[in-house]
């Protein structure tokens, strides 16, 4: 596998007491680093001390918001040792992402060398306490200096690494969602398959709606009929109605998630039946006034697996398993997380242990 030159850090930072972790605020002593310029390709990789990226105030980053990114993690074993959760998922999203933003396509296998040999330089920072990891954010900016609207011929691509706490630092509570009339996250053509920063810009202003009427998340609906469910937050949703998981299908304006992808895979391997295909808001509030909706909940990296208790939509109000987490949710967010902490066995090969 490719190994990249390290530039060491001249002296490293203490490391942060694991009790007090806050998601996004603490990055580690490196990072990973490569270029792109047209006619060369990607070039130059290597891993340097964490710091200030140099751009021009014209880089079309800032203007156009040519750029993608990623979200992973890396989990400390119970023999100390460190793995990662499917990464090659994440680098082929990537990939995915950078075709439809006009991004040149990194080299698969020398990527995913990349994510391995920066976590293993700062393994150091993986946290062993219960429910924390290495969070890892890999990311692609257009550094092209100009204000022409057309697609850069100069890239950077970058990794970074924050250690984070438990997502759910008092246990795993079911949260309210509330579903979104007014505005659209992403429409069929655009770039809501893709994880680009467009896509969570567009999501703020709904999100802080929700959050001023008492709830966490916003539910989404698909911004042609408005009436499909979508996305919850920035997560996918699931729901489990008469026995059948039910979610949304991927019609080009839902994120295909890897946690999605591997709570499915579960799910099929336990005999639990599962449908992907559209499912309006009309029909998920008459499931649950009428007791059919059973269980309901979110999947994504920073959360695994993240109950819905609450619902709401106009003046229509929904409390899901009266408002606890159900036992088909309990059993995913244990087994998913078992099988990245080590703790379980993965009979899926999902697990990259380095």
């Amino acid at each position: 596998m490719k190994e990249y030159p390290v530039q060491p850090c001249a002296a490293g930072k203490p490391k942060p007491d694991p009790d007090t972790l806050v998601f996004g605020r603490t990055f580690t002593d490196h990072m990973f680093i490569m270029d792109y310029t047209q006619g060369q390709g990607w070039h130059d990789g290597r891993i340097v001390p964490y710091g200030p990226i140099a751009l021009e105030p014209s880089a079309m980053v800032f203007h156009y918001a040519q750029e993608v990114f990623e979200g992973m993690k890396a989990y400390r074993s119970p023999d100390g040792g460190v793995q990662l959760f499917r990464p090659m998922e994440n680098v082929r999203r990537i990939n995915s992402s950078c075709g439809r933003m006009c991004i040149p396509p990194l080299p698969e296998q020398d990527t995913l060398a990349a994510i391995e040999q920066l976590v293993r330089l700062e393994a150091g920072w993986v946290p062993s306490k219960p429910g924390t990891s290495l969070y890892i954010r890999p990311f692609i900016i257009a550094t092209t200096p100009s204000l022409g609207v057309h697609a850069a011929h100069n890239y950077i691509f970058c990794i970074i690494c924050c250690p984070v706490g438990a997502y759910y630092a008092e246990g795993i509570n079911p949260v309210r969602i509330y579903v979104e009339d007014d505005d659209v996250r992403a429409v069929k053509g655009g770039t809501g398959y893709t994880k680009c920063g467009g896509n969570y810009a567009a999501s703020i202003r709904a999100g802080e709606r929700a959050e001023a009427q008492g709830y966490a998340q916003v539910l989404w609906l698909d911004g042609i009929h408005r009436k499909y469910i979508e996305e919850v937050g920035s997560m996918n949703v699931l729901f489990k109605i008469d026995g059948k998981v039910v979610t949304p299908e991927l019609t080009g304006s839902v994120l295909p998630g890897i946690t999605r992808k591997s709570c499915l895979e579960l799910l099929k391997s336990w005999g639990v039946p599962v449908e992907e295909r559209l499912i309006s808001a009309e029909e998920l509030f008459d499931a649950a006034e009428s007791g059919h909706l059973e269980e309901a909940f979110g999947s994504g990296t920073a959360a695994v697996v993240s109950p819905i208790g609450e619902m709401g939509w106009g003046e229509r109000h929904a409390v899901v398993n009266g408002g606890a987490i159900g036992p088909l949710t309990q059993k995913l967010y244990d087994t998913l997380t078992g099988i990245q902490w080590g703790a379980q066995p993965d009979p899926f090969g999902w697990v990259v242990k380095l």
